[in-house]
């Protein structure tokens, strides 16, 4: 113990929605008196810094963002803009400062996962980019299994890394995920996923309560979310003019190149900055090219219309992947499409009040209920105070 008797973590993650899972486990982790420092791997750190958590002296924006998976060109980018250099530096940083801690929470996928093996000190894995969900359901597989073995979304690689004895447990993103690693033998918990906390809602909407809302949600990213805004525009200029469109834009995105895409006739189209939890729960349904923000929308109980893009995010290949991790609630479809499957799905919801119960059965299954990073680290927190157990 370091001589306050506090508990000390050293958090890595991986990406802005890894970024606000890690900052998340990381406040509640102090609120329990275990301080926290934290390595954001690819990105600012914008989440911790936003609840207090100091970061490691050590941050570099890179091209992608941290979307290489979606789109190799984003690898070669991240690349001739130093990324070997940073990663052996932040290697090099994660050895030394997880000397001076007892335990490494790794966030996100095997990279920092890897870093955190890496570290030489005991290491939690809280699993935020992979599910079973991708490659089945309840009622099993969605095509036939490989050799008849069942499929895990977890590579052998990353499960070998998880089976280490330095690590001392794994938390999934759902319960599907967890029992299937649980039956090979590794040490795997699900106590709900972080994405659903702090969502509620902290004020009003502008809105007629007695009228239909669609939520539009470009992503977070310029200038990715410009272009998702351009086709989102094509959809909202087909929708009866009965209809309320409103919008939850991320902080990095400015008022102007939006407006000017909007349609003259739709000029009442709210933007709103900052306040995501009130904006999905006052959503009917929502239009969306997005990662995290469409995930907690599911969450919510809301039903969801996406549109493949450009990327380097919200590709065709990761719009059709998120449909088999989030289920009946999301319809993929094309902007040309998009306003009669919206206008289905109002209707629908007003003539049949079951609908909206299965909806919320269905987002409570795949992304569990708030209050996922106290539990989480509560969990953490009795490992350090026993750490034979």
């Amino acid at each position: 113990m370091n001589p306050q008797n506090l508990a000390r973590v050293l958090c890595l993650s991986n990406g802005h929605g890894e970024d606000e899972v890690g900052s998340r486990i990381a406040l509640a982790l102090t609120g329990l008196g275990i301080s926290v420092q934290a390595l954001p791997i690819v990105g600012e750190g914008t989440a911790y810094c936003r609840r207090g958590i100091p970061l490691l002296p050590l941050t570099q924006v890179m091209p992608s963002g941290g979307f290489i998976y979606q789109d190799w060109r984003q690898l070669w980018r991240d690349l001739r803009a130093g990324l070997l250099g940073l990663t052996g530096r932040q290697l090099a940083l994660v050895r030394r400062a997880a000397a001076q801690v007892e335990l490494v929470l790794a966030v996100g996928d095997i990279v920092p996962l890897l870093m955190a093996w890496w570290s030489g000190s005991p290491y939690v894995f809280v699993g935020t980019a992979k599910s079973d969900y991708y490659w089945r359901d309840e009622q099993g597989p969605y095509r036939r299994a490989w050799m008849g073995q069942p499929v895990s979304d977890y590579l052998p690689w990353e499960r070998w890394l998880m089976a280490r004895r330095r690590c001392r447990g794994s938390f999934l993103r759902d319960e599907l995920t967890a029992t299937a690693l649980q039956k090979r033998g590794l040490r795997a918990f699900y106590l709900g996923n972080p994405m659903m906390d702090d969502l509620e809602p902290r004020g009003e909407l502008p809105l007629d309560p007695d009228r239909p809302a669609v939520l539009l949600l470009p992503g977070s990213r310029p200038p990715e979310a410009y272009r998702n805004w351009a086709l989102m525009m094509q959809v909202v200029e087909q929708l009866p003019p009965e209809i309320q469109v409103y919008a939850a834009l991320s902080p990095n995105l400015e008022r102007a190149p939006l407006q000017e895409k909007i349609p003259s006739w739709r000029r009442d189209l709210l933007l709103v900055w900052g306040d995501f939890g009130t904006c999905a729960h006052r959503a009917t349904a929502v239009l969306a090219m997005a990662g995290t923000a469409t995930e907690q929308c599911v969450g919510l109980g809301k039903p969801v219309v996406t549109l493949p893009g450009e990327g380097p995010q919200f590709t065709p290949r990761f719009a059709e992947a998120q449909t088999r991790l989030l289920g009946s609630a999301v319809h993929l479809t094309s902007p040309q499409q998009a306003p009669a499957v919206l206008c289905q799905i109002l209707d629908r919801l007003a003539s049949d009040p079951a609908y909206a119960a299965q909806l919320r059965a269905h987002g409570q299954r795949r992304m569990g209920s708030p209050g996922a990073a106290q539990r989480i680290a509560a969990q953490i927190k009795a490992w350090l105070s026993n750490p034979a157990g």
